[in-house]
């Protein structure tokens, strides 16, 4: 599980960080998803504290999706060809979901895993 946070620590920071340079730099929040992929990635590698640091990080993955649901909710009207505002911003908030969604699946299947070997 710490190798999947670190991993997905550093696709939210591609993210982040390709949507800002496609947006010209315009906007600092274009980098929230680098943000979240550092943290994940700060807790992915504390083995000695894994359990506390996998606990917090689902916690954040959680905040992550409440943020950027919104992306989701634009992504089919973006499909289909009408006006989004922002439409890069749309693009990226919908793969940060996306992506923290697999994780907090990957994270609770590894916590019940985690549960039936006691």
């Amino acid at each position: 599980m710490a190798q999947l946070s670190r991993t997905i620590g550093l696709i939210l920071m591609v993210i982040g960080i390709g949507g800002y340079v496609a947006t010209d730099m315009a906007s600092p929040t274009a980098l929230i998803p680098a943000v979240f992929g550092m943290v994940l990635g700060y807790y992915g590698r504390h083995e000695a504290t894994r359990k506390t640091a996998m606990h917090l990080a689902m916690g954040i993955a959680l905040v992550g999706i409440l943020g950027s649901m919104s992306g989701l909710m634009a992504l089919p009207a973006l499909l289909s060809g009408d006006a989004v505002p922002m439409p890069a911003a749309a693009i990226a908030r919908s793969l940060m979901a996306a992506v923290l969604i697999i994780y907090l699946v990957a994270g609770i299947r590894s916590f019940r895993a985690a549960r039936q070997r006691r």
